[in-house]
């Protein structure tokens, strides 16, 4: 346990970091799965929606520290990947 008033606090404040961060990384995933779910829906303007939706949520999610923009734009790069491989609908 902490013996210091400072060392409480730090304790205190990584308990809603720690719930802040996780719930981040919740929205991460999700977004991503959402983006998958409408690739393997195959309706490739539903998947582009998705994806723009997504891209937002990844940028934002990086800009706070959550992940590293590298894995952020990493993850992008491979889900427009999939999309710009559908096939068509005509």
């Amino acid at each position: 346990m902490a013996n210091s008033a400072q060392a409480r606090k730090r304790a205190r404040q990584s308990l809603v970091r720690r719930a802040r961060n996780f719930s981040l990384r919740t929205e991460f995933r999700t977004a991503i799965k959402k983006v998958l779910k409408a690739i393997a829906s195959g309706d490739r303007n539903v998947a582009n929606n998705e994806f723009k939706e997504t891209q937002s949520t990844l940028d934002r999610i990086a800009r706070k520290g959550i992940f590293h923009k590298n894995k952020a734009a990493r993850h992008k790069s491979r889900l427009s990947a999939r999309i710009k491989a559908m096939p068509v609908a005509q």
